[in-house]
């Protein structure tokens, strides 16, 4: 929603205030200006990532439109899991909880957790880090330290396409001067033509110049810092769950461990201890 907000601003102000000025917005139709830049920009990126970043790169993209993965609801469900989870290791020991933590797609208690299960990532992170509880884990620093270099691998790895997209931007002004200079040679090679005829070749060159810094700063460099904001606001969500497994290890009542976890958040994403522990209090037992 932001992005074609924010979009609609960028292009309403540029032409528009152009427009507006006596400007004739026929004459920055120039489709081989576009071809050149546009083309040079994504054979780069292709040559300047692997496959994993091109694949990446299709499925990121789309998070732009639909911002952060994780809202205040979906916190307000992980700290639910997170106390059932606690309770119920508390209660039986953590070993009651092997069977859930292997199989965690057929665990009923998962289930009653819909928008957690579906998340490969973080599934895989809770499982990995409370298997080594279930297997004898208990210095809660060192698994602090384990936790914090996994969130870092999968924080690098999900920053290399605003990084990549970046990168693109950045280039994007010199990709438009080698279109206007190429217009320039074309135009070189009329100079025999009268006035009104250069000066609409000149025009066109020039346009190639001014494409190339309008889409770097106007759209690629934002994409890029709002892929960047979306990477590090669903980054919490791991951050969370960190807080709650380390405040359990060191001995914290479940509720604590959970209010542990939930001071970690965002102001905005942040609910409150009478929002949980009413959506406790509110969720199925077993």
């Amino acid at each position: 929603m932001f992005l074609l907000i924010g979009a609609a601003i960028v292009f309403g102000c540029v032409f528009g205030g152009y427009a507006l000025n006596g400007g004739h917005l026929f004459v920055l139709w120039q489709p081989f200006e576009y071809i050149i830049i546009l083309g040079a920009a994504v054979g780069a990126y292709v040559i300047g990532n692997d496959g994993n970043v091109l694949k990446a790169t299709m499925k990121q993209l789309p998070r732009i439109l639909k911002g952060a993965k994780y809202k205040k609801n979906a916190y307000v469900e992980l700290l639910v899991m997170l106390n059932a989870v606690f309770k119920l290791a508390k209660a039986k020991g953590a070993m009651a909880l092997e069977a859930h933590v292997e199989k965690p797609e057929e665990s009923q208690l998962f289930q009653q957790f819909p928008n957690f299960l579906k998340d490969h990532h973080t599934l895989e992170f809770f499982c990995d880090f409370f298997r080594m509880l279930i297997m004898g884990a208990d210095n809660p620093h060192e698994m602090e330290a384990l936790m914090d270099a996994r969130i870092e691998a999968h924080h690098q790895e999900e920053h290399v396409v605003a990084h990549a997209v970046q990168t693109m931007a950045d280039g994007m002004p010199a990709l438009g001067i080698v279109a206007a200079v190429l217009g320039v040679i074309h135009t070189m090679g009329s100079i025999t033509e009268p006035p009104e005829v250069l000066g609409h070749l000149i025009g066109g060159a020039l346009v190639g110049t001014f494409f190339g810094v309008f889409f770097s700063y106007g759209l690629l460099a934002p994409i890029a810092n709002s892929l960047k904001g979306i990477v590090e606001e669903d980054a919490k969500y791991m951050a969370c769950i960190k807080g709650g497994i380390i405040a359990y290890m060191q001995g914290y009542a479940p509720i604590m461990a959970v209010e542990s976890a939930r001071m970690v958040l965002k102001s905005y994403n942040q609910p409150s201890f009478s929002d949980v522990e009413a959506a406790i209090e509110g969720a199925p037992s077993g």
